[in-house]
């Protein structure tokens, strides 16, 4: 899916040209973010990379919603992994 405004490098889809996740911007806008709000929040994206953004949601919704979703998945194991190698009992000792 070639576009102006987002690519897909090692599996990550960024805003083009930053290190500006297209993640961090689709949830912002699930969250009922204005556009002005989010950009105000990445200060980095211009006005148009944050509509082209959305707009790119809205046109791949069901693939990035996918997307996403294997992501908290993915994230969910780790996290899981984590309590599991350093359970909450065990404190480091000095």
């Amino acid at each position: 899916m070639p576009n102006e405004y987002i690519e897909k490098l090692d599996q990550v889809y960024r805003i083009k040209g930053t290190r500006v996740a297209l993640d961090s911007i689709i949830y912002k806008f699930q969250q009922g973010r204005s556009p002005e709000a989010i950009q105000d929040a990445f200060p980095a994206l211009s006005l148009s990379q944050v509509y082209a953004a959305i707009a790119y949601y809205l046109d791949h919704q069901a693939e990035l919603d996918a997307y996403l979703a294997h992501n908290e998945a993915t994230e969910a194991e780790f996290s899981q992994e984590l309590v599991r190698l350093f359970p909450k009992g065990a404190a480091l000792k000095e």
